[in-house]
């Protein structure tokens, strides 16, 4: 009976040993902050040396918050869950600047189309006449420089004294002109005064 008890016994106290083996073999700890692996290994009644070997830490003084590490262990490889709380920086975004790509649209502002039209307007205000002169022309002689109504000759029915016996009609023209700048100043002021009196 004693014999059979004490087997009893021993194969009982066997079995927790296992058990207690197996339970220090699984003992794992989440690193705290402040927490050291010196302190640790202290804390688990081991060494440095298994802890760092159980992890395999590269390094025994890097350790992370929630990191767990086993302890106890027989230095057998441990699988290591290195849940470093690894502060990933949020990459800079090198946002493009996309430079507002000033699309030089080649607009053409609308050109002031400069049509040459001949408005004589510097004419008309000095003595070349245009419209004015024309008109003009149209109500005395019908344009025709060879008419003649008296003393009155040409295209403009000048006085013959104007014209000094010279009837050309570059002549005319000349005389013209130099009549209206020095009695009108124009030849639209030449042609109100003829709508207003019926000749100028």
């Amino acid at each position: 009976m004693k014999i059979k008890n004490a087997l009893l016994s021993t194969a009982a106290a066997t079995a927790s040993l296992f058990a207690i083996g197996a339970t220090a073999q699984a003992a794992t700890v989440t690193v705290k902050s402040g927490d050291t692996v010196s302190a640790i290994a202290a804390e688990h009644n081991t060494t440095i040396d298994a802890i760092t070997k159980a992890n395999q830490l590269k390094n025994a003084n890097l350790i992370f918050v929630g990191q767990q590490l086993e302890v106890n262990g027989n230095g057998a490889a441990a699988t290591t869950t290195t849940q470093a709380t690894q502060t990933s920086q949020p990459a800079a975004t090198t946002q493009s600047t996309q430079s507002s790509q000033t699309q030089t649209q080649s607009y053409s502002a609308p050109v002031a189309k400069t049509t040459t039209q001949s408005t004589n307007t510097a004419s008309t205000s000095n003595y070349s006449g245009g419209s004015a002169k024309a008109w003009i022309a149209g109500k005395e002689s019908g344009g025709s420089y060879s008419a003649r109504n008296g003393q009155y000759i040409g295209k403009y029915q000048l006085s013959a004294s104007y014209l000094n016996g010279d009837y050309s009609a570059a002549n005319q023209e000349r005389v013209a002109d130099s009549y209206v700048a020095s009695r009108y100043g124009s030849w639209d002021n030449a042609k109100s005064h003829w709508l207003s009196n019926g000749w100028y």
